[in-house]
C-alpha cells in the first residue's frame, strides 16, 4: 500500500498536511473527507497504474533543493526511542514520527520505511534501503537491536551517540566561527582599501614625479592590479580552489592530503584527537548495542575521516580476524597515543574493552574542547598583530614619499 503525501483543509479553515497509507487517491480522498478534511493536494507517492490523475498531482521542487541533516536524523532517533520504550508497536510508532516531521523529503523516507516495517521487513532492512539518509552505523546498531530483544535500549543508545557527536562538532564549528569571520572581515576590509583608497592617495606621488620607495611602488602596483585585474585574481582562486578539491578526492590526493592533516603544527594533534575520539566512542556504542567486533570495526573505520587512521583499522580488522589482539596492530601503526593502546589492551584482557573505549572517548572529548578553547583565544591575539603590522606596511609606504617630499621641499 502506497504512502501519500497531503495537503488540505479542515472544517475550521485550516490548512492540514500529513502523509498517511492509502489504495489510491479516490480512498484516500474518501477517508479524508469522513475526517472533516478537504484534500486540496496529493503528493509524489502513488504507484502507476494506481487511481489519480497526473494532472492532480503536484510535484513540490523544494524537496529536491532540501538536505537531511544529521540534527533531523538524531531528532527522529530520540522521538523513536522513546516510543519504543513506552511499548508501542513499531509501526504506530513509525507513525506517529511520520506525523511530526516537518520536511517533506525526510517524511517521504520514513513513511516507506513504515510501509516496509508494516509488509513484514525488519526495521534494519528498511533502514538500510534508503543508505544516502541513514548510515550503517545505524542499520547494523538496529539490527543487532532487534536480534537481542533490545531495540528500545540501543535507539536510545544510538540516540545519544548522535546527539554527543553533533555536540562536539558544533562546539568545534562554533569556536573556528569568531576567527573565520574576522579574517573575511579583515580581508575584505584590505581589499576595499587597496582598491578605493590607495589610489587616491599614490596618485599625488606618481604627479609629483619623484622617485618612490620600493615599499610604495609595490603597494601602488598590488592596488592596480586588484583594481584591473579583479577577474583574473578571482578566476585563479577558482581554479586553484577546482584543482586542490579534485586533486583531494583523487585516491592519492586524498591519501596525500590526510597524511599531511596529521602532520601540520598544532592542527595535525587536533586531528588525530578528533579522529581518536570518533574511533573510541562509535566502536564502544557498536559493541556495547551487540554488533560483532569485526563489523564493529568495519563499521567504525569509516565514519573516521582521514584516509591514513582508516587504513590503519583495516590493517587492525584483518589482524583481528586472523587471531591477533586488536591493541597489537594499533600499537604497530605508531598513529595512536600509547594511552589508547593502553587501555585497549586492558579492556580485551579483562573483557570491559566497551568500558575501556568510553572512557577514553570521554577524556579525548574533553581534550578536543580544550585544544580548540585554546587555539580559539591563541588565534585571536595574532589576527590582531597580523591587521596591525599590514595597516603599519600601508601607513609607511605612504608616508616615506611624504617625508621625503618635505625633506625635498627644505
Amino acid at each position: 500500500m502506497p504512502a501519500f503525501d497531503y495537503k488540505g483543509i479542515n472544517k475550521a479553515g485550516k490548512e492540514v498536511k500529513g502523509v498517511r497509507d492509502a489504495e489510491n487517491e479516490k480512498a484516500l480522498r474518501s477517508a479524508l473527507k469522513k475526517e472533516g478534511i478537504y484534500l486540496t493536494r496529493v503528493g509524489k507517492g502513488q504507484k502507476k497504474g494506481e487511481g489519480g490523475s497526473v494532472l492532480a498531482t503536484e510535484v513540490d521542487f523544494a524537496q529536491y533543493f532540501e538536505r537531511i541533516r544529521p540534527t533531523d536524523i538524531t531528532i527522529f532517533t530520540r522521538q523513536l526511542a522513546t516510543l519504543t520504550k513506552a511499548s508501542i508497536p513499531l509501526v504506530d510508532a513509525l507513525s506517529a514520527c511520520v506525523e511530526q516531521v516537518e520536511k517533506p523529503k525526510l517524511r517521504k523516507v520514513l513513511a516507506k520505511v513504515r510501509q516496509d516495517v508494516k509488509e513484514g521487513s525488519s526495521l534494519a532492512i528498511a533502514l538500510q534501503n534508503h543508505p544516502d539518509v541513514f548510515t550503517p552505523l545505524f542499520g547494523n546498531m538496529v539490527r543487532a537491536g532487534e536480534a537481542s530483544g533490545t531495540l528500545d535500549q540501543v535507539l536510545i543508545r544510538l540516540a545519544e551517540f548522535n546527539e554527543a557527536s553533533l555536540k562536539l562538532t558544533q562546539k568545534i564549528k562554533s569556536a573556528m566561527m569568531y576567527p573565520i569571520i574576522m579574517v573575511a572581515l579583515g580581508s575584505l576590509i584590505l581589499t576595499g582599501m587597496f582598491i578605493f583608497v590607495i589610489p587616491q592617495i599614490t596618485q599625488i606621488f606618481e604627479d609629483t614625479g619623484q622617485e618612490l620607495p620600493i615599499i610604495t611602488r609595490l603597494l601602488i602596483g598590488s592596488s592596480h592590479m586588484l583594481r584591473d585585474y579583479w577577474w583574473l585574481a578571482l578566476s585563479l582562486f577558482a581554479v586553484s580552489v577546482w584543482g586542490f578539491r579534485r586533486w583531494k578526492n583523487s585516491p592519492k590526493g586524498s591519501l596525500s592530503w590526510d597524511r599531511y592533516r596529521l602532520r601540520f603544527p598544532v592542527f595535525g594533534d587536533l586531528s588525530l584527537m578528533v579522529g581518536v575520539s570518533r574511533f573510541t566512542k562509535t566502536l564502544a556504542t557498536l559493541l556495547g548495542s551487540g554488533v560483532p567486533l569485526l563489523t564493529a570495526l568495519e563499521i567504525t573505520k569509516n565514519v573516521l575521516g582521514n584516509q591514513i587512521l582508516m587504513n590503519i583499522i583495516e590493517e587492525a580488522r584483518i589482524a583481528v580476524k586472523e587471531g591477533a589482539p586488536l591493541a597489537s596492530p594499533l600499537k604497530q601503526s605508531g598513529r595512536f597515543p600509547p594511552m589508547v593502546v593502553h587501555m585497549v589492551a586492558i579492556g580485551e584482557r579483562s573483557g570491559a574493552l566497551e568500558e575501556m573505549l568510553s572512557v577514553v572517548a570521554e577524556a579525548y572529548e574533553s581534550q578536543v574542547e580544550s585544544r580548540v578553547a585554546g587555539l580559539t583565544s591563541l588565534l585571536e591575539p595574532l589576527m590582531i598583530v597580523g591587521m596591525g603590522i599590514t595597516i603599519a606596511i600601508i601607513v609607511f609606504a605612504v608616508l616615506m614619499p611624504i617625508l621625503q617630499l618635505n625633506e625635498f621641499v627644505q
